[in-house]
């Protein structure tokens, strides 16, 4: 039976119609000589060991234009097409109530979908800079954990493995940066997108399964409901943000604030006659934080700390009323990276985040502490590649390991081999996919 077909929403068809039409608008402007035009196009098949079966079998096309409009005004866009074979990461159609109406994915039957990834307008008013439209902001110095980069949500389809570039979620936002004096500079944001991470629903590959993420109901409590709430107010529900960066005698600083709503929603719970019923919904937080960063030799010494407000932690006290307890938190990582083998990188990072107001009911540690390790080889001209990054919790002992190859066969042409793989305690954050073990193949051609 063929998939059933429906149409897009409104204001994605409009959206992708605006951006097909941009070269012929930018033609009859007498503009299009000034436009660059380019494209990936990406086949990619993962196979799970422990199942013996194919996970994805991914075709993924994703066009690009930038165009000068004039001496000061550049247009940028992105489309990605994606389909599955397998249908395995996000099984049927996922749910979009995370997803502002300008953000959301229109899908063509169950297993492909299409997504306006980027599209903004980049204003250089001389010394100010403006960017304006849906776009990435990336604050931070860490790899592979999160402690500052919290600005565009996260889809979870394939978990924490893709990179962050291809995992974040972006957002129509209004970001512009100030000089201030001859060596600082201020950013400020103001973001009106009302897009949160997309969680994968519970019959996915990786449907969250862990304690501290998943509230656990007593065995045989009838499910009365699940109620799901979120924010809907074009300007009082628009988060908003400000980062000074300053360079002070080779080091680089800043210092950050946001405020926004956690793009994880907060799942209470209340007791009924006959059951429980659960509602979900999305919480205000600040973040206040800094970076630093500096290079001695074939040394570069980085780090970045947050503190992040009204953060909801599930409890397994049973006489708790709404199963979760509210606190502040405290997260920081110090990374060393070493450059001093030629084509080499060595980089370990040490993590932790602190519950400020612990309740022993809480499912996780009061004191959380991670280590990464990344390894980074050139080989053969640069053309061949080998990564090895793996993420460590030090209170579990469970943790993943992703190696991956990358050969450059031609210049418009890679070929990559990968393997993920988890281990440990199935109650800790990647322990919970222990039986997901894969390997991966791709093939990226550019155009």
């Amino acid at each position: 039976m063929l998939p059933e077909r429906r149409s897009l929403s409104p204001s994605v068809a409009g959206l992708l119609t605006a951006c097909c039409l941009l070269p012929e608008l930018a033609a009859a402007q007498g503009v299009l000589d000034d436009a660059e035009f380019s494209a990936l196009l990406e086949t990619r098949f993962g196979w799970e060991t422990e199942r013996d079966e194919l996970q994805f079998g991914e075709v993924i096309f994703t066009p690009e234009v930038n165009m000068d409009l004039s001496e000061l005004l550049q247009l940028n866009g992105i489309l990605r097409f994606r389909g599955d074979t397998e249908d395995r990461l996000e099984p049927g159609r996922p749910e979009e109530d995370n997803r502002d109406a300008l953000s959301r994915r229109a899908f063509i039957g169950d297993d492909v979908d299409i997504e306006l990834r980027e599209l903004y307008l980049d204003i250089d008013l001389e010394e100010v800079f403006i960017r304006l439209g849906k776009q990435q902001v990336v604050w931070g110095e860490a790899d592979g954990l999160k402690v500052l980069d919290v600005i565009n949500p996260q889809s979870f389809r394939e978990f924490i493995l893709p990179e962050f570039e291809d995992s974040r979620i972006p957002l129509w936002s209004f970001n512009s940066e100030i000089p201030v004096g001859e060596d600082s500079l201020l950013q400020l944001l103001w973001i009106p997108d009302q897009t949160y991470d997309d969680i994968p629903e519970a019959d996915a590959a990786f449907a969250f399964t862990a304690p501290r993420l998943v509230p656990a109901l007593p065995a045989g409590t009838p499910l009365l409901g699940n109620e799901f709430r979120r924010p809907n107010s074009f300007v009082e529900d628009s988060d908003a943000g400000a980062r000074f960066t300053t360079f002070l005698e080779g080091w680089e600083l800043s210092a950050n604030y946001f405020f926004h709503y956690s793009d994880r929603p907060v799942v209470r719970r209340s007791v009924e006659p006959g059951g429980i019923r659960l509602s979900q919904s999305y919480e205000r937080t600040h973040l206040i934080g800094g970076s630093f960063n500096n290079a001695f030799a074939d040394w570069v010494l980085r780090g970045e700390a947050g503190y992040s407000s009204d953060r909801f932690f599930i409890t397994e006290e049973a006489d708790d009323r709404d199963g979760v307890v509210e606190s502040g938190e405290v997260s920081y990582v110090l990374g060393l990276d070493y450059q001093g083998f030629s084509d080499t990188l060595l980089s370990a990072q040490l993590f932790q985040s602190l519950i400020r107001d612990y309740d022993e009911g809480i499912v996780q540690d009061q004191l959380e502490t991670s280590a990464t390790f990344l390894l980074e080889r050139n080989f053969m001209n640069e053309t061949l590649k080998l990564s090895l990054l793996v993420i460590q919790s030090l209170n579990l002992g469970d943790g993943v390991a992703q190696a991956e190859l990358d050969y450059q066969f031609t210049s418009n042409v890679n070929l990559t081999l990968g393997a993920d793989i988890f281990y440990g305690d199935e109650d800790g954050l990647y322990g919970q996919f222990r039986n997901r073990d894969r390997v991966t193949f791709g093939v990226t051609v550019g155009f």
